[in-house]
């Protein structure tokens, strides 16, 4: 029997090798995967829907459910997850020496609705006390001018977002001291570049973030795979294929990494490292499904409510097909 063929835009992962190989094979289709950077996927998803299912901004995702009108159906598998306390910059100049600083500052960030700002801004209130509302927002191109938003905005009145010059850069704004701060998912070029004019708010970043993690249990979820809505109608199956598929993949990507004999990654000291994870998160630190990430993902809705990104309230239920929603039982 011919498999369903279908083209899938993700990225180029660990996690995801054995998808890529065909090593993992998921039932009924026959999978076209196309290694792309997450921006670009999204906005060829976004804006002209070309692949029949990729990797997404869950941010993205949650506010176009909410806003009723989302051409995507979820399936609770999550590509990327990425602590955000390294991805805090600020200008030396500004006066920004703690988190609280941020009051009043104008602050950069490539896009407002971007997860990484979301879970940033939500980390900022919850653990600091720097509300979104206390923040002047500029949004735009980080190394090249002219990005936009890919969500349209609908924010109230008192969250304050506006758009850097066309032929400015948020990279330049902030080494310039013309910006206060950045967040961003990448770090600045000119601090790449060793520019003595920004540094990172948490230079000890790995410290704060398994603090912050042992308090919260939160280890925050980028990215999420959706299908377009109408090939899922179509086939509704493939979704539960498709989450089986990603699950096997994931898992031969954990017996790798667990091989002792000689290293599958470049980590001089990947088995110590496996071992601190485990010690760190238990035995699954990149949990796929509903229930094991439903408080990150509840906690994600709720940053998004107070953040002016909802149209109405999202239960986590209404993200994904109803066909991985449970388990099957023998």
């Amino acid at each position: 029997m011919e498999k369903l063929f279908l083209t899938l835009g993700c990225g180029d992962y660990d996690r995801t090798h054995a998808l890529q190989t065909g090593a993992v094979e998921a039932e009924g289709i026959k999978l076209n995967y196309i290694p792309l950077q997450s921006e670009e996927v999204f906005w060829r998803m976004g804006h002209h829907r070309e692949f029949d299912a990729s990797e997404m901004s869950l941010s993205n995702h949650i506010t176009m459910v909410s806003r009723g009108s989302s051409p995507f159906v979820g399936v609770p598998v999550f590509p990327s997850r990425y602590f955000r306390h390294s991805s805090i910059f600020f200008n030396v100049a500004s006066g920004i020496k703690e988190p609280k600083d941020f009051k009043g500052k104008k602050i950069g960030t490539p896009e407002y609705a971007m997860t990484a700002a979301v879970w940033i801004r939500g980390m900022l209130n919850d653990e600091f006390g720097v509300r979104t509302q206390d923040v002047k927002w500029f949004i735009g191109g980080q190394e090249d001018p002219g990005r936009k938003e890919r969500i349209q905005l609908q924010l109230p009145p008192e969250i304050q977002v506006q758009s850097i010059p066309e032929d400015k850069t948020l990279n330049g704004m902030l080494e310039s001291g013309e910006l206060d701060g950045l967040i961003s998912a990448r770090i600045p070029s000119c601090l790449a570049k060793g520019s003595p004019k920004v540094q990172r708010l948490f230079p000890n970043y790995k410290d704060v973030e398994i603090d912050y993690y042992k308090r919260t249990k939160i280890f925050p979820i980028m990215h999420v795979l959706v299908i377009r809505r109408e090939v899922y109608e179509r086939n509704p199956w493939v979704a539960r294929s498709l989450y089986k598929a990603f699950c096997e993949a994931k898992e031969r990507a954990f017996q790798t990494m667990h091989i002792s004999n000689s290293h599958a990654y470049m980590m001089p000291w990947l088995s110590w490292e496996r071992e601190q994870l485990k010690e760190i998160f238990g035995p699954d630190w990149w949990p796929y499904g509903i229930e094991p990430n439903r408080h990150v993902i509840e906690t994600l809705i709720r940053y998004m409510g107070e953040q002016g990104l909802l149209a109405k309230p999202v239960n986590v239920e209404d993200l994904f097909a109803p066909s991985v929603i449970g388990e099957f039982k023998l």
